[in-house]
């Protein structure tokens, strides 16, 4: 129990405490004290399994179903739809929110649910197949998932209460194995001695060591989107992969969003919670509404994935209509965002339809950066901000006249002479993340990359009174010299996530701007009578600034040489190389699964060969390992001749060659010294019985080679292959000690 608490205990992070904390609590201790009596009746393990399924089905029908249920407490039908309900809004609600969730009634259901399901899952892997290291790896998985999703430090009183379990759990084991006399030797003061040495190792001196760096959103193979800003990572992989390859009617290639967030917690921006409606509802978006005389133009992109896993579909903005998909998509209106279910976005070839604003430089200056148009969420700050941040943006800003203006200062000052885009100084520095202390040493350092300078830009935005949001996306991508119907198509990198700031505008709506230095060309607007000009080598605002044909920042694509035709024929080298580095792993991974099965074989055979020797105990631990192997039920009191007859009534081995082991090993252990045998000196070396007539030894080592292959032939397909791949003589090192 003390195991199931330690496990569940990191939820917390992830869920709001609630009155699931307790329903979890009560139901996971009345399965395991069902468990317990019910195996003081002697009843077999699968009957426990049926009854403490049945107490699961029926604490959950009557908490959450018994409005659809028989009386209240019988599920039926109706309970079954009902469940099945509760557990789709309740992904729903873990894949659109973020942590920490309130507990629903869905959310609640499921995890009380699950860890009834997890709850008889471990009380049978540990009890009733006395495999505790097994339990102890489900233990700690649970515990750790938590954790990946929402990562944070450790929590010392978790990690304590777990270990502790783990521990009790293999002793508690390997005393039910042990002679009663002698029990109390040292094994508890070592296991005692290596649990505190692994505490003090991990608690002590694991927080001293270089933190790894954030979850990422992609890697080697097929990337994946992590809608929120663990970039830093993805973005110092060497190697590229091409997600996605685009084309657009717009007169500039449009940047491709996944999720924004706007709720900042002084640590962590969180991805906006924000509602949804199923994509192919008509006109589930809505029209883009505009002060009158704002132009609107309308353009058309289309995007084919070729390499990307994800629930997040790349969709440039403001979409008023996405065609072409396959697949169940839900669309959010509030942010103008497709999402699906995990891994959708693979093999999708669809095409978007965005209407966007293009207001002048002088209607974009009469606009106000109006906070009360938009969620608190978006004009929030934390208590205790660092000073520099609103120091800094009074001081930027100081002279201009409109929010428009401010914001430019802002932007031409990231972009100026005084900052360096690094993807190494602010690891180097100690602060690669995007919380409010990171975001003052980034103003004091003045290097990072697009995380810091989105994370920077939005704050002053917010403590100028102006609404904020960071987008996370990909940049457009570079030019392949393919031209389809007039359009160029672009090959989007794997390494171009990008991470943007927004500020909402009155009659206009969510104005992106590129405050990252060197990286594409920076937002700006022209009068109607202005002509373009690129704003990449003249980052100061300026009254006739070059005009941009929305608002959308007119930005290229990153400046590691991305944005040529080179770039594309590097592809297949780069897909070779990750190729052969998952070969890599997968024959490492294979390799390490493989380690138990094969180490066993070689100690097999050992015992065997000693065996054939006159080693009569290297025999006897041949047959009782198959047994430990296949789950047979072999107890510390067991003697040889008792196995052995069990083994024959039971699993219909040879009687004979089962004689003929036993009887050697009853010789081995009671014979006189130097009549026939030897005491055994060591597991394997157990001194050899003398042996006039070498055919007796070979009888003895076939005797127990046929054993074991009746036994494993008599095994169902799945034991058989699990006692190969997973030996658990080997895990628990149980040998014979015969005195």
């Amino acid at each position: 129990m003390i195991g199931i608490i330690a496990a569940l205990l990191p939820v917390t992070r992830v869920v709001s405490p609630g009155a699931w904390v307790w329903g979890t609590l009560g139901l996971s201790a009345a399965i395991m004290v069902t468990g317990f009596l019910l195996r003081r009746t002697r009843m077999s393990a699968i009957g426990i399994s049926a009854i403490e399924l049945a107490l699961t089905v029926g604490v959950v029908t009557v908490v959450f179903l018994r409005d659809t249920a028989l009386w209240g407490v019988l599920p039926v039908f109706a309970s079954v739809d009902q469940a099945a309900n509760l557990v789709v809004t309740a992904s729903e609600e873990i894949f659109y929110s973020a942590a920490p969730m309130v507990p629903t009634p869905a959310l609640s259901f499921m995890i009380v649910g699950a860890a009834g399901l997890f709850t008889i899952a471990v009380d049978h892997i540990a009890l009733t197949a006395r495999m505790p290291l097994l339990a102890g790896v489900a233990l700690f998985t649970v515990s750790l998932i938590p954790a990946l999703a929402v990562p944070s430090a450790v929590n010392l009183w978790s990690f304590g209460l777990l270990a502790a379990a783990i521990l009790l759990l293999l002793r508690a084991e390997t005393r039910g194995r042990e002679p009663r006399v002698g029990r109390a030797s040292g094994a508890s003061a070592v296991a005692a001695g290596i649990g505190a040495l692994a505490l003090i190792a991990t608690l002590i001196i694991t927080p001293s060591l270089p933190q790894p760096a954030p979850r990422v959103a992609s890697g080697s193979g097929t990337a994946g989107i992590d809608a929120s800003l663990s970039l830093g990572q993805d973005l110092r992989r060497p190697e590229q992969i091409e997600v996605l390859r685009m084309r657009s009617s717009a007169p500039l290639p449009p940047y491709l969003r996944v999720a924004t967030l706007s709720e900042f917690t002084g640590a962590v921006w969180q991805p906006d919670r924000t509602w949804a409606l199923p994509l192919d509802s008509g006109g589930v978006f809505g029209d883009v509404e505009t002060t009158p005389g704002i132009e609107v133009a309308d353009y058309l992109t289309t995007v084919e994935i070729t390499d990307l896993s994800s629930s997040w579909l790349p969709v440039p903005f403001p979409a008023v209509g996405v065609d072409g998909l396959s697949g169940s998509w839900n669309a959010m209106p509030l942010n103008r965002t497709v999402v699906g279910e995990n891994g959708a976005t693979q093999g999708q070839s669809y095409v978007v339809e965005t209407s966007v604003p293009e207001p002048t430089l002088d209607q974009i200056r009469g606009a106000d950066a109006n906070p009360n148009r938009v969620r608190d969420t978006a004009s929030a700050l934390p208590e205790n901000l660092p000073e520099i941040i609103a120091s800094t943006a009074e001081e930027i800003t100081a002279g201009t006249t409109n929010d428009y203006d401010a914001l430019i200062a802002l932007q031409s000052w990231f972009r100026g002479s005084d900052f360096r885009y690094s993807l190494d100084a602010p690891v180097e520095q100690g602060f690669d993340g995007s919380g409010a202390d990171a975001v003052a040493a980034f103003l004091e350092v003045k290097s990072g990359y697009c995380v810091h300078y989105a994370s920077a830009f939005a704050l002053m935005a917010r403590t100028l009174d102006m609404p904020s949001r960071i987008v996370v996306g990909y940049l457009p991508g570079v030019n392949t010299s393919t031209v389809v119907e007039g359009q160029t198509v672009r090959s989007v990198l794997s390494g171009q996530l990008h991470a943007w700031p927004e500020v909402y505008f009155d009659g206009i709506g969510w104005v992106a701007f590129e405050p990252t230095n060197s990286l594409g060309t920076a937002t700006r607007f022209g009068s109607a009578t202005d002509t373009a000009e690129n704003d990449a080598t003249d980052p100061t605002p300026t009254a006739t600034s070059a005009p941009s044909a929305t608002p959308q920042p007119t930005r290229s694509a990153p400046t590691d040489n991305l944005d040529t035709s080179d770039a594309s024929a590097a592809l297949p080298a780069q897909r070779n190389l990750v190729a052969l580095g998952w070969g890599a792993v997968a024959v490492g991974l294979l390799a390490l699964l493989a380690a138990p099965g094969i180490v066993a074989e070689l100690r097999r055979r050992r015992l065997l060969a000693a065996a054939a020797a006159g080693d009569s105990v290297a025999a006897w631990t041949v047959v009782r390992d198959t047994a430990v192997d296949l789950g047979i039920r072999v107890s510390g009191s067991d003697t040889p001749r008792m196995l052995g007859e069990r083994l024959v009534r039971e699993h219909d081995v040879d009687a004979d060659a089962m004689n003929l082991v036993v009887s050697a090993i009853e010789r081995a252990s009671y014979a006189p010294a130097g009549v026939g045998v030897v005491a055994r000196t060591s597991e394997t070396a157990v001194g050899t019985a003398a042996d006039p007539a070498g055919s007796e030894s070979r009888e003895l080592a076939t005797a127990a080679r046929d054993t074991r292959t009746q036994l494993m032939l008599a095994a169902t397909p799945g034991r058989r292959s699990l006692a190969l791949i997973a030996p658990r003589s080997l895990v628990f090192g149980l040998v014979v000690r015969q005195r």
